[in-house]
């Protein structure tokens, strides 16, 4: 699932990051309102936003008010210090679906965030399709010519991300942020690892190649022409 945290304090955004993509999100943080509502409102869809009220810029109560105002209906989580019942009682009057006041325990946060995706499944997420591979988001039941593939939890972040980029080259360093949630590490291999974990699961059956290296840039998914 894709989850966008605006968070302006880099520690907790961090933390937020990592917590979630070990759980198997691609993570994207913006640092203040006004980068929230231009991701929101101009980028591909998010299954989840996470969301400080005490932001630079514009503060969450006007991020919210322009997200319900432009219609979108993703599931919001407001993350904050601010404790008061006016707060809560505000935040959810305008649209959140729930709030949760810091300090908080990460294993409840986590299962905050499982309820809200639950819901969030109830009224979309299309699949995900390239040529004879398919992934449900909502199930994250993968299929290749009607073959079911099972992937790890890192392994199905991965394809997702990929998926959600289909003909964009992806840099080593895009994917440590989006799918590990990690600053990229030059001396580290894992990413390539991890690729050919994949690789190996969706493309050595003799179907056309889907994931395609880029040498010197990254990597890709396409159909092979």
């Amino acid at each position: 699932m894709r989850v966008l945290v605006v968070e302006d304090e880099r520690k907790v955004a961090s933390f937020i990051r990592q917590g979630l993509a070990e759980e198997g999100h691609t993570v994207e943080v913006a640092s203040d309102g006004a980068q929230a509502v231009d991701l929101l409102v101009a980028g591909p869809p998010y299954d989840l936003v996470v969301l400080d009220l005490m932001l630079p810029k514009h503060d969450g109560f006007d991020v919210l008010k322009t997200l319900r105002a432009h219609r979108i209906k993703t599931p919001v989580l407001i993350l904050t210090a601010r404790d008061s019942v006016t707060d809560k009682v505000t935040g959810l009057d305008l649209g959140a679906d729930d709030y949760l006041t810091k300090p908080f325990s990460f294993e409840e946060f986590l299962a905050r965030v499982r309820a809200l995706l639950r819901r969030g499944t109830d009224q979309r997420l299309p699949l995900l399709q390239l040529d004879d591979l398919t992934v449900d988001p909502a199930t994250r039941v993968v299929t290749r010519s009607g073959r079911r593939i099972d992937l790890t939890t890192r392994e199905y972040a991965l394809l997702e991300y990929f998926l959600r980029n289909v003909g964009r080259i992806l840099t080593r360093p895009m994917i440590a942020e989006h799918v590990w949630g990690l600053d990229f590490d030059p001396e580290s291999n894992i990413i390539d690892v991890y690729v050919g974990y994949l690789r190996r699961k969706i493309d050595d059956r003799g179907e056309r190649r889907l994931l395609h290296t880029m040498r010197g840039a990254g990597y890709v998914m396409k159909a092979s022409e």
